[in-house]
């Protein structure tokens, strides 16, 4: 039996005894055991590392609120987690733990000499510290800030691990399986209905683990629950153990993370480590319990020194003492409970300070009768002890007078400065909080989701409070889903419900100016510092939390956040809703990012899209790329060719004969409806009204801010039907932007907006015989220049297949692009192929497209415009309607910076060596400039020899339109290369070879 066990206490299973490691000592615990449980059951109370002035640090708490006892765990090569809190971990055979943020060792750490120079990183530090010298900053700030920035060590292997991914259902999600979780569940459990409670312990039973003494309907607490649990399973009650909610988002769903295998020896084969659970609820009952509040005095942060309530949890949740010589302080009633059971089990406790003048008679005569010193109206002004505490320091306190101290020798320190509820969750549905001057805390008030609070969560105290509580919620969510609630009755024996008093600093003899008084453990956030905050001119708590960093730990403020508040209210003279609450957010507690990515790794990393056409494009040989979600043929190599010599030949023999091309990825929009003209001349800077059934125009799409969203060819099949189409990358944000609008902005429109990229197959033929190629397959039109003139569009049949064919092209020869119903997508590429043998066909893929396109001057949106460009800037001003009378972004266009001298423009380069840029280089007037340099723009696109016999380039330069014919200059690390400046035309500016029998 370890030094610190308790025989017969606890819910550990005593006979099987746990060997794990830590700092490469090899320690002894107990299944069920936590690695903060079987270390203090060893007397190791050091566990870590304060993040700013390295002070020694223990637990303070014993469940997800830990703040100071973070550890990094392995099991192996690649399954290493930094920052996992010693207080949930489970041991297990073979567990290796590792101390973190020491150097060199944890008994003896180099990085404690910050902690005796406090006084220089006081709160905001560096704000002041690292802005003088300037010249400083690269070269002594920015290293030594990154070189001490962070906690733990990031793993630096590939994680083996797999994590899983579930989505779920129910009437009800009762999130706590503690006194208040279990009620409502057993009112919810009945007609049917589908109830889930989760637990982020490995255990159900909340505060009931810790308070065995409790009887519940006759029984004792651990009986009742073990029958309580069995009846809810029979009733169809899922219990899910080992899951945190992690977050409540809207229309009620909330994130679980369920924790699988963190506590097993033995990895079972083909199970995820962990799995995120997306659980949509009808009703949610919030039953997350209350957290108890540290109090805040010079020296509370040694190890040793821990809530009062967490002492008692390791004392009969898991058999073991925190100290044996423990002091007692306090201002609630519920610490006196803790002493009592600590000294029942064998420990001699010093004393009970309580910052009362006025305790509950009873508390005090049971004190009496166990032989434990008690201290009314004290308060405690400092700790010793270096890496274990020795001694508190405590006062008598008369009125504001505080007397002389004396020194009260201890192993251990229990303190408890009352319950703040749980409000985390709540407070991520955007729910309203109300202050209470009796508790002196938050309370839930208000919230748009389907969502109850109960028990502790909203500050009732004890179980049979609890019990009752959750009951009604259980009954009121059952009713407001229209069924009828179970009746449970509840008589509740040796109850400890009990009250106190709040403080926001125990007073002191000493110097304020001068206390290690703690609020933020992690981050070693002092009063003093919140106090500086203040003067400094920090009024709301948003402002002093980021001053501080108080709140800003991985505990998510669960410790520090309303001690930090009412000091920061006191010395604003406020009170405390006026100074605010700061912003919980998701996750509650830290989660993996394993946990979050689920099965998006590896090749699963993102959804991999892919055309009817791709496997036709694989089994020829094609090289791809992706391209937002889709992978798409990036060229078709033949052998020995590298990718210029394929691109060269592409483009080559697509000008000369015909090219193949898979455009099945462009983003496809049916807009429909009586209001489909009007909806168009809204959202497109082109006019719409006069464009004829059968014809297409190209459209351009701005954003409020006149700068270019998105473009694409659109045809108009009737006069209420216009066939759209987007960018492959824009689809998504193009559709939900006409949806935006067409809901918020016009909902008088009676238009309909289908997103329709899946439902076609286009196949783009592009060349001087595609025209050849294509006629003997279609029926329906002939494909001259009277009958079917560029920029037409018709429903038709192609080679037996229903379609619509469009006559457009983005090479700039004549091109067609014939849209299938998308199964039929590889059969008509596959008909096309066979009947282009005769014309020497070729297929292309997206490099080719690129520069067959820009020796046009066609822009890519994204590639040749950046977010500030405009149609002007694009040389697209033919593209806007001038007559139109309101259009999505006509008034950002007018805005004077977008009409001032000196915007970058888009132009075309011609390098003077005939050297290739390299995209996104920058470029500059004068080449013999000091550095740094003036960059007047920036290479949008570049590429090789295509068919105009040398390199080209697409670039925004200011003023560029109006600087064709001068020279610029492109600095690169090894030369300085120069370019002209010439129009963004390369190859037919006249548009010769977009017509048909023209001959060329």
């Amino acid at each position: 039996m370890s030094l610190y066990r308790v025989a017969g206490k606890g819910r550990v299973t005593t006979a099987k005894p746990v060997s794990f490691s830590f700092d490469g000592r090899t320690y002894k615990g107990l299944e069920g055991d936590t690695v903060a449980s079987a270390l203090l059951a060893n007397g190791v109370h050091l566990m870590g590392r304060s993040f700013k002035y390295h002070r020694p640090r223990g637990p303070v708490a014993a469940g997800s609120e830990e703040p100071n006892a973070l550890i990094g765990t392995r099991r192996g090569p690649g399954r290493f987690e930094p920052n996992t809190r010693a207080t949930v971990q489970e041991i297990w055979d073979g567990l290796q733990v590792t101390s973190q943020n020491k150097y060199p060792s944890l008994k003896f750490d180099i990085g404690a000499v910050n902690d005796a120079a406090y006084m220089l990183f006081s709160a905001g530090f560096y704000y002041k510290t690292f802005m003088w010298p300037k010249s400083f900053w690269h070269k002594v700030y920015e290293p030594f800030i990154r070189a001490a920035a962070g906690l733990g060590v990031s793993p630096t292997e590939e994680d083996p691990d797999t994590y899983a991914s579930r989505n779920m259902h129910c009437d009800l999600l009762i999130v706590g399986a503690g006194p208040t979780g279990l009620a409502a569940a057993r009112a919810a459990a009945m007609d049917g209905l589908k109830v889930v409670v989760v637990d982020e312990n490995p255990e159900a039973g909340g505060s009931l683990l810790s308070e065995p003494q409790v009887q519940i309907n006759g029984q004792s607490a651990w009986d009742w629950l073990s029958g309580e649990l069995d009846a809810l399973q029979e009733l169809g009650v899922k219990v899910m153990t080992r899951t945190t909610a992690i977050g409540y988002y809207h229309q009620n769903m909330i994130g679980l993370c369920e924790k699988v295998t963190d506590h097993l020896a033995v990895l079972p084969e083909d199970t995820p480590r962990e799995r995120m659970w997306r659980v949509r609820a009808k009703q949610v009952v919030l039953a997350q319990g209350a957290l108890e509040k540290p109090l805040v005095f010079n020296g509370n942060d040694r190890p040793g020194v821990m809530l009062a309530g967490s002492a008692q949890t390791y004392l009969n949740r898991y058999g073991v003492l925190v100290g044996k010589q423990p002091v007692i302080l306090t201002s609630h009633d519920s610490a006196w409970h803790a002493a009592f059971d600590l000294h029942d089990a064998g420990a001699k406790v010093q004393a009970i300070v309580d910052t009362r003048d006025s305790v509950n008679e009873a508390l005090q005569k049971e004190a009496r009768d166990r032989g434990i010193p008690v201290k009314l109206s004290h308060t405690a002004t400092g700790t010793s002890g270096r890496l274990r505490v020795k001694s508190l320091r405590v006062n008598p306190v008369s009125g504001a007078t505080v007397g002389a101290g004396y020194n009260i020798a201890c192993d251990a320190v229990l303190m408890s400065g009352g319950w703040t509820p749980s409000l985390h969750l709540f407070s991520h549905t955007k729910g309203s909080l109300a202050w209470d001057d009796d508790r002196t805390t938050f309370l839930p008030k208000e919230t748009p989701e389907d969502c109850v609070i109960a028990g502790a969560s909203r500050g009732l105290w004890g179980v049979a409070a609890a019990l009752m509580d959750g009951a009604e919620k259980g009954r009121a969510v059952v009713a407001a889903l229209g069924k009828k609630a179970n009746v449970q009755d509840y008589s509740v024996e040796v109850d400890r419900a009990g009250s106190g008093v709040s403080h926001k600093e125990l007073p002191t003899d000493q110097n304020p100016g001068k206390a290690k008084a703690f609020i933020d453990f992690q981050n070693d956030v002092t009063a003093k510092d919140v106090r500086l905050a203040v003067r400094e001119g920090m009024r709301s708590i948003e402002h002093v939390k980021r001053y501080t960093t108080t709140g800003m730990a991985t505990d998510q403020g669960k410790m520090s956040n309303i001690n930090g508040l009412n000091i920061a209210a006191d010395a604003l003279g406020k009170k405390q809703p006026e100074v605010g609450l700061t912003t919980f957010r998701p996750p509650y507690t830290p989660t993996t990012f394993g946990a979050f990515a689920g099965y998006h790794r590896g090749d699963h990393f993102e959804v991999v899209r892919k055309t009817q056409i791709d496997s036709w494009a694989e089994e020829n040989g094609a090289v791809f790329e992706p391209v937002g979600q889709w992978r798409r043929a990036w060229y078709f190599p033949k052998s020995g060719e590298d990718m210029d010599a394929a691109v060269r030949r592409e483009c080559a023999a697509t000008r000369a004969s015909v090219g193949i091309f898979d455009a099945s990825t462009l983003g496809k929009i049916e807009v429909v409806g009586p209001d489909a003209v009007e909806f168009m001349n809204r959202m497109y800077t082109n006019p719409w009204t006069k464009l004829a059934p059968g014809r297409c125009r190209y459209g351009l799409l701005l954003g409020d801010d006149g700068y270019i969203r998105d473009d694409g060819v659109i045809g108009r099949l009737s006069q209420d039907r216009f066939h759209v189409t987007t960018t492959t990358g824009g689809a998504a944000r193009v559709l939900n932007m006409m949806e935006d609008y067409l809901q918020t902005e016009w909902p008088e429109l009676n238009v309909w907006l289908t997103s329709t990229s899946e439902q076609w197959s286009t196949i783009a033929l592009n060349g001087p015989n595609a025209a050849k190629l294509l006629q003997p397959l279609v029926d329906g039109v002939e494909l001259t220049e009277e009958a079917f003139p560029h920029m037409s569009c018709i429903e038709c049949t192609v080679a037996g297949l229903p379609a619509r064919l469009f006559r457009v092209s983005f090479t700039g020869e004549i091109g067609f692009e014939v849209n299938v119903p998308a199964p039929y997508g590889r059969q008509l590429w596959e008909a096309l192929w066979d009947a282009g043998q005769q014309y020497d066909i070729t297929a292309y893929g997206t490099e080719t497209m690129h520069v067959l396109r820009a020796e046009k001057g066609y822009i890519i949106v994204g590639q040749d415009t950046d977010g500030t460009v405009t149609p002007y800037d694009a040389g697209m001003g033919w593209a806007v309607g001038k007559k139109k009378p309101d259009f999505v972004g006509m008034r950002g266009l007018a805005r004077p910076d977008l009409v001032a001298e000196g915007r970058k423009h888009l132009v075309g380069l011609l390098t003077e060596d005939h050297s290739k840029l390299e995209e996104g280089a920058q470029i500059v007037f004068d080449k013999n400039q000091p550095i740094p340099m003036t960059m007047v723009g920036h290479v949008t696109s570049s590429y090789d020899v295509g068919t105009t016999g040398r390199p080209i380039a697409l670039a925004l330069v200011e003023g560029g339109h109006d600087k064709v014919g001068d020279t610029v200059y492109i600095p690169m690390p090894d030369r300085t290369i120069a370019a002209k400046i010439t129009d963004t035309v390369f190859y037919d500016p006249e548009n010769n070879r977009l017509k048909i029998g023209s001959g060329v």
